[in-house]
């Protein structure tokens, strides 16, 4: 009982902190800027990992990799300790569940984006973060956008971006179980 208690606090902590770190890389790729207090949560939240790595990692090709890099060691430490803990230290299971966790979370991510996005569009889309969220979402709707008509003047791009992540998460996990 307390193995998993203790399994839920480091998936949820390594989960914030992971999911802040490909954020901030996310809106650095796309070139986002962020309101000032999200930009302040964020960095103040990650710098005390992202600046050191910076050091070792310089930005190239316009892209922050030491914050990606620092959400894929936030992964390998909390799948290190989850392996221990349940099965002894395995290299291979580490790396093969380190990277099946990271391209969940950043499949999450999206989804999570995509989610409030259109929440937003529904609900309130003048919202202060309006802007910013579907500023996030767009660059994986937009070839949708192409693809997918709108029927009655609603955009059911969303939900053929949500049904294409949910396949891409189940190949990841059927290729992550038969690696493993």
């Amino acid at each position: 009982m307390f193995t998993s208690i203790f399994t839920l606090i480091i998936d949820t902590v390594a989960g914030m902190l992971a999911g802040m770190l490909l954020l901030r890389f996310w809106m650095q790729a796309i070139r986002v800027r962020p309101p000032n207090q999200v930009a302040q949560f964020i960095f103040q939240l990650t710098d005390w990992l992202v600046l050191p790595l910076r050091r070792a990692l310089p930005g190239l090709g316009g892209y922050d990799w030491s914050s990606l890099v620092g959400a894929i060691l936030i992964a390998l430490l909390a799948t290190g300790i989850e392996v221990t803990l349940v099965a002894g230290f395995d290299l291979s299971l580490l790396l093969v569940l380190t990277l099946m966790r990271v391209g969940q979370w950043i499949l999450y991510g999206f989804m999570g984006m995509i989610l409030i996005s259109a929440v937003f569009s529904w609900v309130n889309p003048h919202a202060p973060l309006a802007p910013f969220v579907a500023s996030l979402s767009d660059p994986l709707l937009r070839p949708l956008r192409r693809i997918v008509p709108l029927i009655g003047n609603i955009d059911l791009s969303p939900l053929a971006a949500l049904l294409l992540l949910q396949i891409a998460l189940r190949l990841l996990q059927t290729l992550g179980g038969s690696l493993a």
